[in-house]
């Protein structure tokens, strides 16, 4: 039978009414002749509840016991979900990880899977199993302990499932009923796409957006996995939601098909650096090794040998951004003449696979941006999308008029 994959938040398997409605949805799938695999997050919550715990009992906590303990929220919500489909005599077993197995790298709590075997589980689907309910965010490592994905890691292990088992589609189930051309809540403009390119998607999600998580995204481009993202608590037709796919898939689409934000991001200036071969790497190579996401970098114009660099980073990574550098100085393979930190802007992003082919979008943007008094601090571009750090406080007002200046509130 064809495999069809399913995934369910957390907001979605919060409690066990919300467990048998999503159980439902499997059931109409089943009805249709798919056998599924149904990849389920810990009740919403339960997670950070659980990493609370660990924080307490052992600040200095060792990670292998951490992934033991948060990936439980995984083990119970695949229990209750499978009981459920029991009770409505569906055919159903959960699976943990390492059932699975799920061989991913020993690096727990941000573990990249290696290897899914589908092996386990097309045998219990010859043998009349219809749905196997499998704990998302966990997997097992070379060593055989539990390893965790990361937050958001559920999506991952829902499209990595796709791709082992060649499913005909991944569905996305989230609080959400599709990807928009931008936060609903920012502007009441806002459209649901009927389809975005992996591109796309992987922009806007690296860029803010929160709907998919990027690695899954990533992993959906490389194996042409057709992604679909839902709501679970809205009546679904056939064409539902926002398909994410090919390119080639999307017949017609406006030149800017999102604008993305991200409200806590910080600029950082080293003002007076030594402009010589190797600077970039010195302050860079630090910044990597301490975890930091640098995003955007700009260098000025050289005077004097001496030069500013400038970079931007989330603001919760600005104390360790910090450290490393005056570790850097202090090892003396930099020096510097002031180090500023602006930490009151946000990032807001234009994107679409249409700038490939269109002149002037660049400028469209900053001229709506000056006609509203923004002023722009730094800018970056790639060949499908055009970013911008400005003040914090004008970030919804840069939003809403980027939406309207593009007229992405219509179609094609």
């Amino acid at each position: 039978m064809p495999v069809l994959v399913m995934k369910f938040g957390g907001t979605s398997v919060a409690n066990l009414d919300r467990i048998r409605r999503a159980a439902k949805r499997v059931g109409v799938e089943v009805a249709k002749g798919y056998d599924v695999i149904v990849i389920v997050s810990a009740m919403s919550g339960k997670t950070n509840e659980l990493v609370g715990w660990v924080g307490e009992t052992s600040p200095l906590y060792d990670a292998r016991e951490y992934d033991a303990v948060v990936s439980s929220g995984e083990n119970v919500t695949a229990g209750l979900m499978a009981l459920t489909l029991q009770q409505m005599d569906v055919p159903a077993r959960s699976w943990q990880g390492w059932q699975v197995p799920v061989r991913t790298t020993s690096a727990h709590s941000t573990a990249r899977i290696l290897d899914i075997s589908p092996d386990n589980l097309m045998a219990k689907f010859g043998e009349g199993m219809r749905v196997a309910v499998v704990a998302g965010f966990q997997g097992v490592s070379p060593e055989g302990r539990i390893t965790t994905l990361g937050r958001g890691g559920s999506d991952t292990t829902a499209v990595a499932f796709a791709a082992a088992l060649n499913a005909e589609r991944c569905d996305i189930y989230t609080d959400v009923d599709g990807v928009y051309t931008t936060d609903p809540r920012i502007s009441s403009k806002a459209r649901k796409l009927d389809r975005i390119a992996y591109e796309e998607m992987l922009e806007l999600a690296s860029l803010g957006a929160k709907v998919l998580q990027t690695r899954s995204v990533e992993l959906a481009m490389r194996y042409n996995v057709k992604l679909r993202v839902l709501s679970s608590f809205e009546e679904q037709s056939d064409d539902a939601g926002t398909l994410v796919c090919a390119e080639e898939e999307i017949m017609e689409s406006n030149v800017v098909t999102g604008i993305a934000y991200s409200r806590d991001e910080a600029k950082m200036t080293l003002l007076s650096v030594a402009d010589q071969p190797g600077i970039a790497a010195a302050i860079f190579g630090p910044l990597s090794e301490a975890g930091v996401n640098v995003d955007m970098i700009i260098q000025n114009i050289s005077e004097d040998g001496r030069t500013d660099m400038t970079f931007s980073c989330p603001t919760d990574q600005v104390a360790r951004a910090e450290k490393a550098l005056k570790d850097a100085v202090a090892a003396g393979n930099i020096d510097y003449g002031d180090l500023i930190i602006d930490g009151a802007v946000a990032k807001v992003s234009a994107v679409g696979i249409g700038m490939r082919s269109q002149s002037g979008v660049a400028a469209q943007m900053f001229r709506t941006l000056r006609d509203e008094g923004i002023n722009i601090k730094v800018i970056a571009t790639s060949e499908i999308k055009i970013s911008v750090l400005i003040d914090r406080k004008y970030m919804e007002l840069a939003v809403q008029a980027l939406h309207d200046t593009f007229e992405l509130d219509k179609v094609g």
